[in-house]
């Protein structure tokens, strides 16, 4: 009995590390903010990641104007590179911008600190450009965290955003249900992940505000959404 504990305690050990790694609402590695359940508003916050995409940001954009809510892009470097105004149309709609990464590799978490670094501060530097201000938030790729990326973000003095509600937009197939689950579990002070990437994220999207303004609950960037509090 003895032998089984010492070996099935690394075991287990191993297992929850690697599972830590890949829900960064478990704040294994770091402390990243996933809501704010001290907000006095009825607010939540609506995030977009992997953009901005030619296609889908600007329909989001026209959602958003049309409904009069707010939201918070986590932008891909590369891409900000690519389509710098859709970036510059973002800030001007009164939206905020979040680091996302400049590459979005598939092996983030297999990264070094260092070449962590060097990829949040080359996206740091194209958001900075086109936008002429220092953002704030960094929201790591899958939301992979792990000693090396805890150390980076650390280093570079990046607030991690995480989510409380996360909708798997990407991998859905029918808006109606991606929907029905993201309003099961919302309440105010909610942070909601999205992507700004495909033609189903737009439809939930719409529904989505169709529902907030529906049930009087406002749609604000994360800044806003963290200053809302009892201590405001």
């Amino acid at each position: 009995m003895a032998i089984w504990w010492i070996f099935s305690i690394p075991f287990l050990w191993i297992i929850v590390t690697t599972i830590g790694s890949f829900h960064i609402r478990w704040n294994y590695f770091l402390k990243a903010t996933h809501h704010n359940y001290n907000t006095t508003k009825n607010t939540i916050a609506i995030t977009f990641d992997d953009g901005p995409n030619p296609e889908f940001t600007p329909k989001a954009l026209e959602l958003l104007q049309k409904y009069n809510a707010k939201a918070t892009f986590f932008c891909i470097g590369k891409n900000v590179e690519k389509h710098p105004e859709i970036i510059q149309k973002i800030i001007a709609k009164g939206h905020q911008i979040g680091n996302h990464s400049y590459a979005h590799s598939n092996n983030y978490g297999f990264l070094s600190t260092k070449k962590i670094i060097a990829d949040i501060s080359k996206a740091q530097e194209r958001i900075k450009k086109v936008t002429k201000t220092e953002n704030l938030l960094f929201r790591p790729p899958f939301g992979v965290t792990n000693p090396n990326i805890a150390k980076a973000i650390k280093i570079v003095q990046l607030q991690p955003i995480g989510w409380s509600i996360r909708s798997y937009d990407t991998i859905a197939k029918e808006p109606k249900k991606v929907l029905k689950k993201i309003i099961s579990k919302l309440k105010k002070g909610d942070i909601i992940l999205l992507h700004d990437t495909s033609i189903l994220s737009i439809l939930v999207l719409e529904q989505l505000l169709r529902w907030l303004q529906e049930n009087n609950i406002e749609s604000v960037s994360i800044n806003q959404l963290l200053k809302s509090n009892t201590n405001a």
